[in-house]
């Protein structure tokens, strides 16, 4: 089959495109480096022309709450309409869990307005919903890090390692679409604030780490459910990665 990765240079998306080709199939990495612009528009038809499945995983270069609404819905919106005059037959889209039950974190609404555009836009599609991935966490541990101590939410977190992420998108393109939302998670269920513990850790840093609920996430209010799977009775396929944080954080190299 010929599949397109819009955002195929990325985290997610470089890992992904080599999955798909060592399965045989024709892949293009589409990004702004290569001249395919999702948000322009720019290059989307050629890359389009042909191709059995387009896979939608870019990220907005701002977190801004303006910026990163504005992204997906002129990414997805355009992505939407080319692939429909194309006859594209599968539309995959890589969300975030709980996206629906955090409306006041500005990129999560952002991730909604992207679903609705997918789920409107006439083409066969997909919606995967990942949770964090681990590759994630040093960032928050850092953002909650003042005057030696870190400071993180106690909120129960099922993360997942990015290579799991590509792998299960890969094995996407084998389904029929399924016009409804899928949900992806790591193989464990684990509070940041020790996740973060964990983190430090391993790397040897002795850094302490305080457990407070009113350190939020991402400026949001979370509970054990807001960014957990199995919350939502419409969802009813769930999928798991086998890599444990542990066993992913043996595996990295700290500077």
């Amino acid at each position: 089959m010929k599949i397109v990765v819009v955002g195929g240079t990325g985290l997610i998306g470089g890992r992904l495109v080599e999955n798909l080709r060592e399965a045989g199939h024709e892949v293009i990495a589409a990004s702004p480096s290569n001249g395919i612009n999702s948000v322009t528009g720019e290059g989307l038809a050629e890359a389009f022309a042909g191709a059995d499945i387009v896979y939608d995983i870019p990220n907005s270069p701002s977190w801004a709450d303006a910026d990163v609404l504005e992204f997906f819905q002129k990414s997805t919106g355009n992505i939407v309409a080319e692939a429909k005059k194309a006859g594209v037959k599968h539309h995959i889209v890589l969300s975030i869990v709980g996206v629906d039950r955090t409306p006041d974190i500005g990129y999560m609404r952002a991730k909604v307005a992207q679903e609705e555009l997918a789920k409107s836009g006439g083409v066969p599609f997909t919606i995967v919903r990942a949770t964090q991935f681990f590759e994630f966490i040093p960032a928050l541990v850092a953002g909650g890090t003042e005057d030696g101590v870190a400071t993180l939410s106690p909120v129960l977190m099922q993360p997942i390692a990015a290579a799991d992420v590509s792998a299960a998108l890969a094995k996407v393109a084998n389904r029929e679409p399924k016009n409804d939302t899928v949900e992806l998670a790591g193989p464990e269920a684990i509070r940041l604030s020790e996740l973060g513990g964990r983190l430090l850790r391993s790397r040897g840093d002795d850094t302490p780490v305080v457990a407070d609920e009113a350190a939020g996430y991402y400026g949001g209010k979370v509970d054990d459910t807001s960014l957990t799977p199995g919350h939502d009775p419409a969802i009813t396929e769930h999928f798991s990665g086998s890599l444990t944080f542990d066993e992913w954080l043996a595996a990295q190299f700290w500077e």
